[in-house]
């Protein structure tokens, strides 16, 4: 301890060492001291000197801090200080009387030495990784700074080191989740580094759970009223989706988009925003735009664009465009990012067109913004994101488009003139004194006329009038003379652009410019004079026009036809000058800047020549303009010729593949019908395969039945009696019991009769009597009671005759009974070991009566099944008719176009035939030929025995 008093500045009676032998001293003490507190005491000094003497420091005592590091980890305390002393050489982040001590090209170099030390070893980042994940707060927090100083002085190499670490940059990822927000925040800051310019990391970050974190925290701290913690989290966020589609699609698939919203919830009051909210919100539009930026791929773009709309961001942000008392920049990052999200999606770009501002009268959010674009006191970076807006809007957009010029046509202008419409601020701009409006207002007419040719010729319908008394002169004109007037160069490059972009691929539009006799020699006179480098871009740009107006003639004027004019390029100009004014454009700096991307971005109103759409149309033509001046009237005749069957061929091309198209319906359509068909023909198959597997399984139980009838019928008729029971059908047996009961009925009804004749009879021999009595008491009377008595005679012999007839019906009812009761014997008969009967007629009736009733409930049964199977089989055999006819006819359509169905044909056509096979088969097993034989002769034996029995009687 005395030494380092001695270190440490205190009171010595010799001459103070110097700092670089006080350091070599505390390094020795740190390697060769036993005493953990001895070490730790020279590690907090070293800690202490590490900020004056950096460079010493470094140099000495590196070595034995990261020994320290490996061996010393039980002790949290001394860990602490050796990753501060560290941090203290490798970080640049120096005091400001330092940093105003020293300059920054050295500080730069001495970091990256130290950290490129640090590092030669691997081990060491991977222990400092280690350490990392503990939790004691003064090892983790010194730890993490170490790390993101070493990513900031060589990222590439150490991000390389934690890449191939195992779990390494999943241990980074735990610090989003620490509770102590310093090391949470100081986290962020390291995840920033490490993501840089790392497509592997970042998505390694992102699928573990970052996007989720992140958003958590930022809603913690207030979305957009956040400190800086939101900020740092943003631009974590950046790192993790700019230029990156998987994580941009994972950020869309994962429903983060919807998580955006709040982010742009601004109430009404939009005054006195701090600078850290201005800067939050400037970084969340900015991540807006990295999901929806034209340089990533389309459908990505798309899909985000939907989801945008769908969640109600894009509402949000056009609250916040029509709000008051939003600051300018955020106003021009909002139009920038609205713009972005309605790039070439016609759902958003509806929505937006549909977009009134909060005036009175309400006016559309266009016509608002155009009135920003072409007000030369606004802002050049608001009214530079207005144009892109407006660019935006009409990009692949062609109702947009339709729906601005038409606000030019004279059918559409409001004669009252109370509301301003979008094509009177175009013209307007088009023609006012300021010529960065004019330049705004002709790029921007020019992408309502992009890609559009019905547009095109439209727009040349379109009246001005110039001044009072004079007539009104086409749009096509006014823009010719203001050419003509020798304005600014800005307005003559804007006018150009316009001219080009309505002309080409435009006949009509052309012959219209080639109709006003002072348009060619103007513009030959620009292109043949020698002027300043200024004036050399208006040369190349009327050189353009002019060959367009070559390239796009269809020769319907004699004076300017195609050849005339190749031959007043030649005389005036010259066709290697012409090419020459014509490669001013493309060789221009402001050109090359224009075609990088499509957001008109310059850093002065100077710099503003050049559309990015132009660009493209420049690319396209330039090439063919030139081998158009070069080509002759013979070979102009070819290439018309050439164009016109080109035409024809395309015309062809076109028509076939209509057909092609429509075949390749039809065949999907077929492939389709067959498919189902097939899937049908093979269900009806195992359908019919089933079923012939039940009606085998039912003739099984069928014949399993007779055989079984057959042996009781073989009982019961042991003497002979040839009657079998499993013939009798159940109508013949019901028709007999009928015919039995009916029988007995009218024997009872008999008997009665019979008991009331005999008691008549009975009632007349006892009044006959009495009559004889009196005959023989009366002699007298006799003729008296003649008559009366014949009378009685009468009526008693047609008494007697009736009774003889019921006597004799009586009998034969009563043989007709015997006969039925034979008959019920004989069916079921039971005899004892004498051959007698021993069971009564009723009991021998009860029997009988029970087995008619199995045998009637076993024989429906069986009946049942059958015409049940037999409907199955009809519906079977008409659904394979109806599949012969839909396979003939697929035949006839296929024949052609598909061979190998053949297989499939035949293969029908096989299963037609078993069907056809199986069909017979079961009509042959499924009809009862032995069973009506056997119950013709059960018949046949009954007429007999009637027959035997009327003869015995």
């Amino acid at each position: 301890m005395n030494f380092l008093r001695g270190v440490m500045g205190g009171p010595s009676a010799g001459p103070q060492p110097s700092g670089a032998d006080t350091i070599q001293k505390l390094c020795d003490r740190v390697a060769s001291s036993t005493l953990l507190d001895d070490r730790r005491d020279a590690v907090r000094a070293l800690k202490s000197l590490s900020k004056k003497y950096r460079l010493e420091v470094g140099i000495q005592a590196m070595e034995h801090l990261i020994h320290v590091l490996q061996t010393d980890r039980s002790d949290s305390e001394i860990i602490g200080y050796a990753l501060d002393t560290l941090y203290n050489v490798i970080s640049n982040d120096l005091e400001e009387e330092e940093q105003e001590e020293n300059s920054a090209k050295p500080v730069d170099d001495l970091g990256s030495q130290f950290t490129e030390i640090f590092i030669k070893q691997q081990e060491n980042v991977t222990l400092l990784l280690t350490l990392v994940e503990e939790f004691d707060f003064h090892v983790r927090w010194p730890g993490v700074k170490l790390l993101t100083s070493l990513l900031k002085q060589q990222g590439p190499q150490v991000q390389q080191i934690i890449l191939v670490s195992p779990m390494g940059v999943s241990r980074l990822m735990d610090l989003l989740a620490d509770s102590r927000e310093v090391i949470r925040n100081d986290g962020v800051l390291l995840l920033q580094q490490l993501t840089k310019s790392n497509a592997a990391i970042q998505k390694i970050v992102a699928f573990e759970n970052a996007f989720e974190r992140l958003l958590d925290i930022i809603t913690e701290e207030g979305n957009s009223d956040g400190g800086i913690v939101v900020e740092d989290c943003l631009l974590l966020l950046q790192n993790l989706l700019k230029n990156n589609n998987s994580n941009q699609n994972f950020f869309k698939e994962g429903s983060y988009i919807q998580r955006m919203k709040p982010w742009f919830e601004v109430g009404d009051d939009n005054c006195g925003w701090s600078a850290q909210k201005v800067t939050n919100l400037h970084l969340m539009l900015q991540l807006v735009r990295v999901l929806v930026s034209p340089t990533n791929p389309p459908g990505a773009t798309s899909s985000c664009q939907k989801a945008m709309f769908h969640c109600g961001l894009l509402q949000q942000l056009c609250t916040i465009l029509m709000a008051t008392g939003v600051p300018a920049d955020i106003l021009t990052e909002t139009i920038n990012t609205v713009s972005e999200v309605i790039r070439g999606c016609q759902t958003n770009q509806d929505y937006f067109a549909s977009v009134n501002a909060p005036s009175n009268p309400p006016r559309p959010a266009i016509v608002v913004l155009l009135m920003s674009m072409v007000n030369e006191r606004q802002p050049f970076v608001l009214r530079c994101a207005v144009l892109y807006c407006f660019q935006c809007f009409l990009y692949k957009n062609q109702k947009g488009q339709g729906e601005i010029v038409s606000t030019l046509l004279p059918s559409t202008i409001d004669a009252t003139g109370n509301s301003v419409s979008a094509g009177q601020l175009l013209c307007g701009g088009l023609f006012s004194t300021d010529s960065l409006s004019n330049w705004c207002a002709a790029v921007a007419l020019a992408h309502a006329l992009q890609e559009n040719a019905t547009l095109k010729e439209q727009l040349l319908r379109v009246q001005l009038a110039t001044s009072i008394g004079n007539p009104p002169v086409s749009l096509l004109q006014q823009c010719t003379n203001i050419l003509s007037q020798g304005s600014k160069v800005q307005t003559r490059v804007g006018l150009l652009m316009l001219l080009c972009t309505w002309l080409s691929n435009c006949s009509i539009a052309v012959t219209h410019f080639l109709h006003n006799p002072a348009n060619v020699p103007f513009l030959t006179g620009q292109i043949a004079e020698n002027l300043g480098e200024e004036e050399q871009l208006v040369q190349g740009l009327c050189a353009l026009l002019l060959g367009i107006s070559i390239y796009y003639n269809d020769n319907s004027l004699e004076n300017y036809r195609k050849e005339k004019l190749k031959q007043l390029i030649e005389k005036r100009i010259g066709r290697e000058n012409f090419v020459e004014k014509l490669g001013f454009i493309s060789k221009h700096e402001l050109y090359s800047r224009a075609a990088q991307k499509p957001q008109p971005s310059f850093s002065s109103p100077d710099h503003m020549m050049f559309d990015h759409e132009f660009t493209k149309l420049v690319k396209e033509l330039e090439g063919v303009i030139s081998k158009a001046i070069y080509k002759s009237s013979e070979e102009d005749k070819k290439e018309e010729e050439v164009k016109k069957t080109l035409e024809q061929h395309d015309n062809i091309v076109t028509h076939y593949k209509k057909v092609i198209r429509e075949q390749d319906q039809e065949l999907e359509e077929l492939k389709q019908r067959i498919n189902t068909l097939t899937s049908q023909n093979e269900q009806l198959q195992a359908t019919v395969t089933q079923q012939v597997s039940q009606i085998q399984q039912h003739k099984d139980q069928y014949n399993l039945l007779k055989v079984q009838l057959g042996k009781d019928t073989q009982h019961h008729n042991s003497h002979g009696d040839t009657l079998q029971m499993n013939g009798v059908q159940t109508e013949e047996v019901s028709k007999l019991k009928e015919e039995l009961q009916e029988w007995k009925n009218k024997h009872e009804l008999l008997q009665g009769q019979l008991k009331e004749k005999d008691s008549v009879i009975e009632k007349l021999s006892s009044s006959q009597l009495e009559m004889g009595a009196t005959e023989q008491s009366l002699p007298n009377s006799k003729f008296d009671g003649l008559e009366p008595s014949d009378e009685l005679q009468k009526e008693l012999e047609m008494l007697r005759s009736q009774l003889q007839l019921q006597s004799a019906e009586i009998s034969k009812l009563q043989m007709e009974n015997q006969k039925l009761q034979v008959m019920n014997t004989t069916a079921d008969p039971v005899f004892g070991d004498s051959g007698a009967p021993v069971a009564t007629s009723s009991e021998l009736e009860g029997q009988l009566e029970q087995e008619i009733k199995e045998l009637k409930s076993q024989v429906k049964a069986l009946s049942e099944e059958n015409e049940s199977l037999k409907q199955r089989l009809d519906s079977s055999s008409s659904t394979v008719a109806i599949l012969q006819d839909e396979k003939s006819q697929l035949q006839r359509d296929l024949a052609e176009s598909k061979k190998e169905q053949d297989d499939l044909l035949v293969l029908l056509a096989d299963q037609d035939q078993r069907m056809s096979a199986m069909k017979i088969r079961l009509r042959n097993h499924g009809d009862p030929v032995e069973d009506e034989d056997d119950t013709e002769s059960g018949d046949q034996g009954d007429e007999d025995d009637d027959g035997d029995e009327e003869e015995q009687d």
